[in-house]
Protein backbone atom coordinates (compact mmCIF):
# COMPACT_ATOMS: atom_id res chain seq x y z
CA UNK A 1 0.00 0.00 0.00
CA UNK A 2 1.25 3.49 -0.82
CA UNK A 3 1.97 5.86 2.06
CA UNK A 4 0.47 9.28 2.82
CA UNK A 5 3.72 10.92 1.80
CA UNK A 6 3.33 9.48 -1.71
CA UNK A 7 0.43 11.81 -2.50
CA UNK A 8 -0.04 15.59 -2.68
CA UNK A 9 -2.66 17.45 -0.65
CA UNK A 10 -4.74 18.29 -3.75
CA UNK A 11 -6.39 15.86 -6.17
CA UNK A 12 -7.94 17.40 -9.28
CA UNK A 13 -10.98 15.73 -10.82
CA UNK A 14 -11.52 17.22 -14.25
CA UNK A 15 -14.91 18.63 -15.24
CA UNK A 16 -16.70 17.43 -18.34
CA UNK A 17 -15.32 18.97 -21.55
CA UNK A 18 -17.81 21.67 -22.62
CA UNK A 19 -20.06 20.43 -25.42
CA UNK A 20 -19.36 22.18 -28.70
CA UNK A 21 -15.94 23.48 -27.66
CA UNK A 22 -12.68 22.11 -29.10
CA UNK A 23 -11.08 19.50 -26.88
CA UNK A 24 -7.84 21.47 -27.21
CA UNK A 25 -9.41 24.11 -24.94
CA UNK A 26 -9.94 21.46 -22.24
CA UNK A 27 -6.27 20.44 -22.43
CA UNK A 28 -5.22 24.10 -22.20
CA UNK A 29 -7.28 24.46 -19.00
CA UNK A 30 -5.65 21.32 -17.60
CA UNK A 31 -2.23 22.81 -18.41
CA UNK A 32 -3.15 25.89 -16.37
CA UNK A 33 -4.12 23.69 -13.41
CA UNK A 34 -0.82 21.82 -13.60
CA UNK A 35 1.14 25.06 -13.91
CA UNK A 36 -0.53 26.18 -10.66
CA UNK A 37 0.91 23.16 -8.84
CA UNK A 38 -1.60 20.32 -9.25
CA UNK A 39 0.27 16.98 -9.21
CA UNK A 40 -2.53 14.38 -9.10
CA UNK A 41 -5.27 14.33 -11.76
CA UNK A 42 -8.30 12.15 -12.46
CA UNK A 43 -9.54 12.43 -16.05
CA UNK A 44 -13.30 12.21 -15.73
CA UNK A 45 -15.02 12.76 -19.06
CA UNK A 46 -18.22 10.73 -19.35
CA UNK A 47 -19.79 12.80 -22.11
CA UNK A 48 -17.20 12.06 -24.81
CA UNK A 49 -16.86 9.05 -27.08
CA UNK A 50 -14.27 6.37 -26.31
CA UNK A 51 -11.90 7.53 -29.11
CA UNK A 52 -12.23 11.11 -27.81
CA UNK A 53 -11.51 9.92 -24.27
CA UNK A 54 -8.39 8.07 -25.41
CA UNK A 55 -7.21 11.19 -27.24
CA UNK A 56 -7.86 13.32 -24.16
CA UNK A 57 -6.02 10.79 -21.99
CA UNK A 58 -2.99 10.83 -24.30
CA UNK A 59 -2.89 14.62 -24.34
CA UNK A 60 -3.50 14.86 -20.59
CA UNK A 61 -0.70 12.39 -19.92
CA UNK A 62 1.73 14.49 -21.96
CA UNK A 63 0.77 17.52 -19.86
CA UNK A 64 1.11 15.60 -16.61
CA UNK A 65 4.52 14.23 -17.56
CA UNK A 66 5.80 17.75 -18.25
CA UNK A 67 4.80 18.75 -14.72
CA UNK A 68 5.82 15.52 -12.93
CA UNK A 69 2.15 14.89 -12.13
CA UNK A 70 0.29 11.57 -12.07
CA UNK A 71 -2.78 10.83 -14.17
CA UNK A 72 -5.58 8.46 -13.18
CA UNK A 73 -8.27 7.53 -15.68
CA UNK A 74 -11.94 7.10 -14.94
CA UNK A 75 -11.92 4.29 -17.49
CA UNK A 76 -11.14 0.61 -17.88
CA UNK A 77 -7.76 -0.85 -17.01
CA UNK A 78 -7.30 -1.70 -20.69
CA UNK A 79 -7.54 1.97 -21.63
CA UNK A 80 -5.11 2.90 -18.84
CA UNK A 81 -2.66 0.27 -20.04
CA UNK A 82 -2.97 1.40 -23.65
CA UNK A 83 -2.36 5.03 -22.77
CA UNK A 84 0.25 4.12 -20.12
CA UNK A 85 -1.48 6.21 -17.46
CA UNK A 86 -0.52 5.92 -13.79
CA UNK A 87 -3.72 4.17 -12.72
CA UNK A 88 -7.50 4.21 -12.64
CA UNK A 89 -10.32 5.54 -10.50
CA UNK A 90 -13.34 3.38 -9.70
CA UNK A 91 -16.80 4.66 -8.90
CA UNK A 92 -18.33 3.21 -5.74
CA UNK A 93 -20.42 0.84 -7.90
CA UNK A 94 -17.33 -0.43 -9.72
CA UNK A 95 -15.49 -0.71 -6.40
CA UNK A 96 -18.19 -2.89 -4.87
CA UNK A 97 -18.22 -5.17 -7.92
CA UNK A 98 -14.55 -6.06 -7.39
CA UNK A 99 -13.71 -9.13 -5.33
CA UNK A 100 -9.99 -8.41 -5.53
CA UNK A 101 -7.63 -5.68 -6.68
CA UNK A 102 -8.32 -5.29 -10.43
CA UNK A 103 -4.81 -4.18 -11.40
CA UNK A 104 -1.12 -4.82 -10.70
CA UNK A 105 0.46 -3.09 -7.67
CA UNK A 106 2.55 -0.73 -9.80
CA UNK A 107 -0.65 1.03 -10.92
CA UNK A 108 -2.49 3.42 -8.63
CA UNK A 109 -6.02 2.43 -7.65
CA UNK A 110 -8.27 5.30 -6.59
CA UNK A 111 -11.80 4.52 -5.40
CA UNK A 112 -14.90 6.52 -4.52
CA UNK A 113 -16.48 5.82 -1.12
CA UNK A 114 -19.52 7.24 0.63
CA UNK A 115 -19.85 5.08 3.77
CA UNK A 116 -18.08 2.69 6.13
CA UNK A 117 -19.02 -0.44 4.16
CA UNK A 118 -17.38 0.89 1.01
CA UNK A 119 -14.28 1.96 2.93
CA UNK A 120 -13.89 -1.53 4.38
CA UNK A 121 -14.24 -3.01 0.89
CA UNK A 122 -11.59 -0.60 -0.40
CA UNK A 123 -9.30 -1.94 2.33
CA UNK A 124 -10.05 -5.53 1.33
CA UNK A 125 -9.14 -5.08 -2.33
CA UNK A 126 -6.03 -3.00 -1.64
CA UNK A 127 -7.00 0.45 -2.90
CA UNK A 128 -4.25 3.08 -2.83
CA UNK A 129 -6.39 6.15 -2.19
CA UNK A 130 -10.00 7.04 -1.46
CA UNK A 131 -12.23 9.98 -2.30
CA UNK A 132 -14.84 10.26 0.45
CA UNK A 133 -17.92 12.30 -0.33
CA UNK A 134 -19.91 14.41 -0.12
CA UNK A 135 -18.38 16.19 2.86
CA UNK A 136 -20.16 19.52 2.31
CA UNK A 137 -23.12 20.51 0.12
CA UNK A 138 -22.20 20.44 -3.56
CA UNK A 139 -23.79 21.74 -6.76
CA UNK A 140 -23.07 18.51 -8.62
CA UNK A 141 -24.93 16.20 -6.18
CA UNK A 142 -27.64 18.35 -4.63
CA UNK A 143 -29.74 15.39 -3.42
CA UNK A 144 -26.89 13.73 -1.48
CA UNK A 145 -26.82 14.22 2.29
CA UNK A 146 -23.48 15.80 3.26
CA UNK A 147 -21.35 13.86 5.76
CA UNK A 148 -20.12 16.93 7.62
CA UNK A 149 -16.66 17.10 9.17
CA UNK A 150 -17.49 15.09 12.31
CA UNK A 151 -18.75 12.05 10.39
CA UNK A 152 -15.99 12.46 7.84
CA UNK A 153 -13.41 12.26 10.65
CA UNK A 154 -15.04 9.06 11.98
CA UNK A 155 -14.94 7.42 8.56
CA UNK A 156 -11.33 8.44 7.90
CA UNK A 157 -10.34 6.80 11.20
CA UNK A 158 -11.52 3.42 9.84
CA UNK A 159 -8.72 3.13 7.30
CA UNK A 160 -5.00 3.56 6.81
CA UNK A 161 -5.54 4.34 3.11
CA UNK A 162 -4.96 8.01 2.20
CA UNK A 163 -8.37 9.74 2.01
CA UNK A 164 -9.30 12.87 0.08
CA UNK A 165 -12.28 14.97 1.16
CA UNK A 166 -14.61 15.55 -1.80
CA UNK A 167 -17.72 17.69 -2.11
CA UNK A 168 -17.72 21.45 -1.64
CA UNK A 169 -13.93 21.58 -1.37
CA UNK A 170 -11.70 24.58 -2.06
CA UNK A 171 -8.45 26.13 -0.88
CA UNK A 172 -10.36 27.40 2.15
CA UNK A 173 -11.41 23.89 3.25
CA UNK A 174 -7.96 22.30 2.92
CA UNK A 175 -6.96 23.04 6.55
CA UNK A 176 -10.23 21.53 7.83
CA UNK A 177 -9.70 18.38 5.75
CA UNK A 178 -6.18 17.93 7.13
CA UNK A 179 -7.44 18.51 10.66
CA UNK A 180 -10.06 15.79 10.12
CA UNK A 181 -7.37 13.27 9.16
CA UNK A 182 -7.57 13.51 5.38
CA UNK A 183 -4.57 13.53 3.07
CA UNK A 184 -6.11 16.61 1.48
CA UNK A 185 -8.94 17.66 -0.80
CA UNK A 186 -10.29 16.44 -4.13
CA UNK A 187 -12.27 18.87 -6.22
CA UNK A 188 -13.42 19.86 -9.68
CA UNK A 189 -14.22 23.58 -9.78
CA UNK A 190 -12.03 24.41 -6.78
CA UNK A 191 -8.87 23.16 -8.51
CA UNK A 192 -9.60 23.71 -12.21
CA UNK A 193 -7.89 26.22 -14.52
CA UNK A 194 -5.19 27.16 -12.02
CA UNK A 195 -7.41 29.48 -10.00
CA UNK A 196 -5.18 28.88 -6.93
CA UNK A 197 -1.40 28.48 -6.82
CA UNK A 198 -0.47 25.22 -5.00
CA UNK A 199 3.30 25.22 -5.39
Amino acid sequence: MKQLSDFPSTYLITPEPPIGEPLDNFIADLERSLSAGIRLVQLRAKSVTEPQYVWLAEQALECCRRHSARLLLSASLNVALTVEADGVHLTSARLMSCNSRPMPPEFLLSVACHDAHQIRHAEQIGADLITLSPVLPTKTHTSAEPLGWARFRELVSLTSIPVYALGGMSAQTLPASLDAGANGIAAIRGLWKGTVEWS
